[in-house]
């Protein structure tokens, strides 16, 4: 009489590494345990719930897998860079090489995973949204520090260069999910780079975001004024310094 055969040894690094492939492809609620009883080498339940105790355990595990390793290249390069205007830049671009991958999912982990959980689910739920609060908590550190070295104005508005930068990042992730190019990802971080000046500037200089001067300079006609030193004026000199084709400064 033949014996059965033995189960299959759990692999744990294989096995977690199978684990973040398949929920960063399919979301955490998309995930079913016997997919991945299946993607971490046919382990039976007893083994997995032995190694891991849940789904949701695992699912941590695996978020702390892909921070230490995918995701930590964009946040090195914002705590080890010169500047915190040329850390900002590097983190966006890597960040874009990151969620464009050859051989993994498209995007972020942390957002494509965490999308639309059941409320059964609202412990992986919360423990994404913690996750993905560290990114502007990081960037509003790197600020800080950079005001402590002298690279950034201490009145600049902390708070909204991180919020702009999380939103980029965040943005660059979506559109690589949606199958944006690894090439169009990377133009747009660089474009986003353009706005540090305006966004750099000691808060209440009363001047525009360079990005909305050139919005306001396009409105100038219609809206009657002028700007000068950045500021917008209104009236009759602004409105004819405009007809003689002169933007005063």
């Amino acid at each position: 009489m033949s014996k059965p055969g033995r189960p299959p040894r759990l692999d744990r690094e294989a096995a977690v590494h199978s684990a973040m492939l398949l929920f960063w492809e399919r979301g955490y609620e998309g995930t079913t345990l016997e997919a991945l009883l299946e993607a971490m080498g046919g382990i039976k339940p007893p083994s997995f719930y032995n190694a891991f105790g849940s789904k949701e355990e695992l699912f941590r595990v695996v978020t702390e897998q892909y921070a230490c390793t995918i995701g930590k290249a964009g946040g090195d390069a914002l705590e080890a860079a010169t500047s915190v205007r040329q850390g900002i830049a590097e983190m966006l671009r890597l960040s874009a090489d990151a969620f464009t991958m050859p051989g993994y999912p498209q995007g972020c982990l942390l957002l494509s995973a965490g999308a639309h959980c059941a409320p059964s689910s609202s412990g992986a739920a919360a423990h994404m949204t913690a996750l993905r609060h560290e990114l502007p908590v990081s960037i509003r550190a790197r600020l800080r520090r950079a005001v402590a070295e002298g690279d950034l104005d201490p009145s600049a508005d902390i708070p909204l260069i991180a919020a702009y930068y999380t939103t980029v990042l965040y943005g660059l992730a979506q559109r690589a999910s949606d199958g944006e190019s690894r090439q169009t990802l990377r133009r747009v971080a660089e474009l986003a780079m353009d706005a540090w000046p305006g966004l750099a500037r000691p808060v209440g200089d009363g001047r525009l975001p360079g990005g909305l001067e050139r919005a306001a300079v396009a409105g100038l006609g219609r809206a009657g004024g002028r700007l000068v030193g950045g500021r917008l004026a209104r009236g009759r000199l602004a409105r004819g310094r405009l007809a003689r084709g002169r933007l005063v400064r």
